[in-house]
């Protein structure tokens, strides 16, 4: 261990795919001073979303995503969160919270704090720790339709199997998880955070 390294406070955070079975989870650590922004874009690249629709995370009681400002209902007051950091609303081991993605397919997270941890390090962004499976692909409908894009896509004779296969070809593979170039991808993010202060990483 690097004796000079700063000190950075990371969360630890298991994501896990609702509604779904075999489930399809993510673990991964952060830096605790990252925005929700950037955290929108860890979980975009460690679960392989393509970050083409709408989002936003739900955090006790409160609404957290991209602001629409042609549409103000204070009812469902939408908190920019490119203006919150994950320790302004995430602060004891075991809290949960949600995030989801495409309002259409409606694809809903659950993110469990595993633990926060003070460690020594050079390290600036984020990790996948460990996975099980492939996302399913963007516009398949949502987690009920997928079991069914999955049958039509094992079975010939399946009456969507042509539309499937022409849709998505013949390489999917559900059980597919690549933390390597998952990580790969994450590294390159971190690169073009603009960290200015490094406090605003968690860094002492």
């Amino acid at each position: 261990m690097n004796e000079t390294a700063d000190r950075l406070v990371n969360i630890r955070l298991l994501v896990n795919l609702m509604h779904i079975e075999p489930p399809i989870w993510r673990r991964i650590l952060v830096p605790h001073g990252i925005t929700l922004a950037q955290l929108h874009d860890v979980i975009q690249t460690a679960m392989g979303w393509e970050n083409s629709h709408l989002h936003m995370f739900l955090i006790e009681g409160n609404r957290y995503g991209v602001p629409d400002e042609d549409f103000e209902d204070p009812l469902s007051r939408i908190h920019p969160e490119s203006d919150v950091r994950l320790h302004d609303v995430l602060d004891h081991k075991e809290q949960t919270f949600t995030y989801v993605y495409d309002f259409g397919d409606d694809w809903h997270h659950e993110l469990v704090v595993e633990e926060i941890l003070e460690t020594q390090s050079d390290r600036r962004g984020a990790y996948c720790l460990d996975g099980a499976r492939s996302c399913p692909p963007e516009d398949v409908g949502g987690p009920f339709i997928y079991p069914e894009f999955l049958n039509a896509l094992a079975d010939p004779k399946h009456e969507g199997h042509d539309h499937y296969t022409e849709w998505m070809g013949d390489d999917f593979d559900p059980e597919a998880f690549d933390p390597v170039s998952i990580n790969k991808a994450l590294e390159f993010m971190a690169a073009h955070w603009r960290t200015g202060d490094d406090k605003s990483l968690g860094l002492h």
